[in-house]
């Protein structure tokens, strides 16, 4: 019986010391490294935010029709990454200064669907304008891999703080920036795809503006990269005392020379 009970407590032992080692090699966070790393997760849930709300919503661009003498109702569309929106307002709710149709934000007789491209592959045809489907495809897929590129920088700052850990700052600060650039660039490939579709047909007048879902999307890429810029920095917080050193020891050698 003594044998069994020496090899169970030399077992016991032996996992005591592993944790200690673990617990050893393991680097605790203080509560000043803590709260800055918070404070950059909630910079980064802002752009997250404001990415799903751009990527989620319809108004990226408005395309607006001119004013027609002698009528009530006036057309105007909208539309985002996934679907449009044809819309008839009221020109008693239009300003009189105001050429053409709009608003889109102005209450009227809305009709709105999804874009025939993700299902069928089909061309979508505003106001007997082309789209560019290519382009409006590739938008749409870079703003969702940027999401899930967010989510993955997401996990990582939850498992760094939860586990106690720096080395997890610097994939996520990757993912964030990286996220942002695509946010960006999806920006721009949708910049483009309205070009194309306002060139398709120059026979119909057509005035187009940008609209707030444009807005949360640049916002969306700047605090996103603003917020894996804080991250590289969290996670090499030996720099700025570095640097700090070497300047006064420069300043001090100066002197003395």
């Amino acid at each position: 019986m003594m044998w069994p009970n020496f090899f169970l407590q030399d077992e016991e032992r032996r996992m005591e010391m592993r944790v200690r080692g673990a617990g050893k090699r393991r680097k605790v966070l203080t509560d000043e490294q803590e709260g800055k790393i918070k404070l950059a997760f909630f910079v980064a849930i802002v752009g997250m935010t404001l990415t799903v709300v751009a990527v989620g919503t319809e108004f990226w661009v408005e395309l607006n029709t001119y004013k027609q003498n002698h009528t009530v109702v006036c057309e105007a569309a909208h539309y985002g990454l996934w679907k449009f929106c044809y819309k008839k307002l009221w020109i008693n709710d239009v300003e009189e200064e105001r050429a053409t149709c709009g608003p889109a934000e102005l209450p009227g007789e809305a009709n709105c669907s999804y874009f025939k491209f993700f299902t069928t592959g089909e061309n979508a045809h505003i106001f007997q304008k082309s789209t560019k489907k290519e382009l409006n495809i590739t938008a749409a897929v870079i703003s969702l891999l940027s999401i899930t590129l967010m989510a993955m920088g997401s996990l990582c700052i939850t498992a760094a703080l939860s586990k106690e850990v720096e080395f997890l700052l610097k994939p996520a600060s990757c993912f964030f920036i990286i996220s942002g650039m695509m946010v960006l660039v999806s920006l721009e490939i949708f910049r483009q795809s309205v070009r194309w579709l306002i060139t398709s047909d120059k026979t119909i007048p057509l005035e187009y503006e940008y609209s707030w879902s444009v807005a949360c999307a640049v916002a969306a890429g700047a605090v996103l990269i603003f917020g894996g810029g804080c991250f590289i920095l969290l996670s090499f917080p030996s720099l700025p005392k570095k640097a700090w050193e070497c300047c006064i020891k420069s300043r001090n050698s100066n002197n003395t020379s």
